[in-house]
């Protein structure tokens, strides 16, 4: 059962964007799957995949995103962290997990299993218990909500790096200006607080008004908070702490000339624990 934890616990998170629910979706299906009468079953691993990936997405139509200040983001996860189960290499980026959500879950798991995991779609069609038809209608639609090409962000450890430290640079100066020329025109930040934390806004759009806004956050929150930098689904993230615990977490999404196109900020503490 180990053996298969990691691969199941990766192909539930993708799908529901929460690691903690995910935790639960696939303890739940082992649970079931011990007491089983297993003579039936010819192939445990696929039987266990399948019974994870329709178990995550039943989850997905059932998840309540209301009475929550903000915009609901993803659980931000470090691959580097020894206890992570997930498997790095197919763990969604960050940008990518946003993007999914505006997916309906069965084209989720679609897009997912094929981008993520090179299904054919006749393994997906037996997976999901769809037509071979069916996968590649859903697979069609959701490429066409989902413009980004790179389900894992691609490493560009340098360019990212110097951005982030720049980016936090100008911000703790309040240099608005230095902050402008590094967010591209029509930059978009988004903010998560949960079901406690309220938020200034959900989303701010374009580059003056996000400048703007990061620099009242940064004045009236973020001026007296120790930082540190780090990678979160394969992008840079620069988090902010009160002492000893995670007060906000901003994930950047840097394009190939190094501006910053999305800026994801999570300071719903449930989100954060596992940081």
């Amino acid at each position: 059962m180990q053996e298969h934890y990691r691969k199941l616990l990766t192909y539930s998170y993708n799908i529901v964007g929460s690691y903690e629910d995910a935790k639960d979706l696939v303890q739940d299906i082992i649970e079931k799957y011990i007491s089983l009468d297993k003579s039936t079953i010819r192939d445990e691993s696929n039987f266990l995949i399948k019974s994870v990936i329709n178990h995550s997405i039943n989850f997905k139509n059932r998840q309540s995103k209301k009475d929550t200040f903000g915009q609901w983001l993803p659980e931000p996860i470090s691959l580097d962290q020894a206890d992570t189960n997930l498997i790095k290499q197919q763990t969604a980026g960050y940008t990518m997990l946003v993007l999914l959500e505006n997916l309906k879950p069965k084209e989720r798991a679609v897009f997912i299993l094929k981008n993520g995991f090179e299904y054919s779609h006749q393994e997906i069609a037996e997976l999901l218990e769809i037509s071979h038809d069916n996968s590649r209608q859903l697979f069609s639609r959701a490429s066409k909500t989902i413009k980004e090409k790179d389900f894992i962000s691609p490493e560009k450890t340098t360019v990212q790096s110097e951005v982030l430290k720049k980016y936090q640079e100008v911000l703790g100066q309040g240099n608005i200006a230095a902050l402008e020329d590094l967010l591209i025109e029509d930059i978009k930040l988004t903010a998560d607080g949960g079901r406690n934390v309220r938020v200034f806004k959900a989303v701010e759009i374009g580059v003056k008004n996000t400048a703007k806004l990061l620099n009242l956050i940064q004045q009236q929150f973020l001026f007296n908070k120790t930082f540190s930098f780090h990678t979160l689904n394969h992008q840079p993230a620069i988090c902010f702490w009160e002492g000893y615990s995670l007060y906000n977490c901003q994930i950047l999404d840097i394009d190939t000339k190094g501006q910053i196109r999305n800026i994801y900020s999570i300071v719903d503490q449930v989100k954060l624990k596992n940081l």
